[in-house]
């Protein structure tokens, strides 16, 4: 799961992406609106941790920018204004929460699961496709109730896959929800491949009834056939 930290206090938004990181979570960093709003306009993300109060501008107004985009990356507003007027302005412009600094690192930790079993997995503790069952917060995996071993980067696959399920998903799409900025360094979409042909392999020797299929030249779909 990819998470973008739009905080301009540097040693705050450290300590954050660093909490999230050991979480396995992919944490992208903005610091001011302008570096907010080219992040939100060129990717997709599971959450965005926003704050307020920004250098160079609102970001409430980055959370209409968002929502003018129609986008549906889900919003957690981190502020250090206790104030009425902003949470509920903030949540009727469409955040998803509203945390009022300072907070425990575990607090945000646990609000942002809560707001993704709520967009992803319609409030369950796990997300299922056919035999296949995916605890999202342990980051384990069972096919037909056996518990199937996965690294990091074949678990966020598979999680990726069964969100967008009959979708097209792209190479790149992939490359940047799973890698995040580090995608940036690589000049081809091989290590794409190499992780989708692992993760099959795993699926197949479990039995699992599932199929990963190449769509030549755009990237992969998961589908029931």
């Amino acid at each position: 799961m990819k998470v973008l930290v739009i905080e301009d206090e540097k040693e705050l938004r450290e300590v954050i992406t660093q909490s999230l990181e050991k979480e396995c979570y992919i944490v992208e960093q903005a610091s001011t609106f302008k570096e907010g709003i080219n992040k939100l306009a060129g990717y997709d993300y599971d959450c965005i941790l926003l704050d307020i109060m920004l250098p160079d501008g609102s970001g409430i107004d980055l959370l209409r920018e968002l929502k003018s985009m129609n986008k549906e990356d889900s919003v957690i507003i981190i502020s250090a204004k206790d104030s009425i007027d902003d949470k509920v302005l903030g949540l009727e412009l469409g955040a998803d929460d509203y945390l009022t600094k300072p907070f425990h690192l575990s607090e945000l930790l646990a609000r942002i699961k809560s707001v993704l079993r709520r967009k992803n997995q319609q409030g369950f503790q796990s997300l299922k496709w056919n035999n296949i069952e995916i605890f999202v917060d342990e980051r384990s995996v069972l096919v037909d109730s056996h518990a199937m071993v996965l690294n990091n980067k074949e678990f966020e696959l598979l999680y990726y896959f069964v969100v967008n399920a009959n979708r097209l998903v792209t190479k790149s799409s992939i490359a940047e929800q799973i890698w995040g900025d580090n995608m940036d360094e690589a000049d081809s979409y091989d290590f794409v491949y190499s992780q989708v042909k692992n993760l099959r392999k795993k699926l197949k020797n479990h039995q699992a009834d599932v199929n990963i299929q190449s769509v030549y030249g755009m990237g992969y779909k998961l589908t029931n056939e």
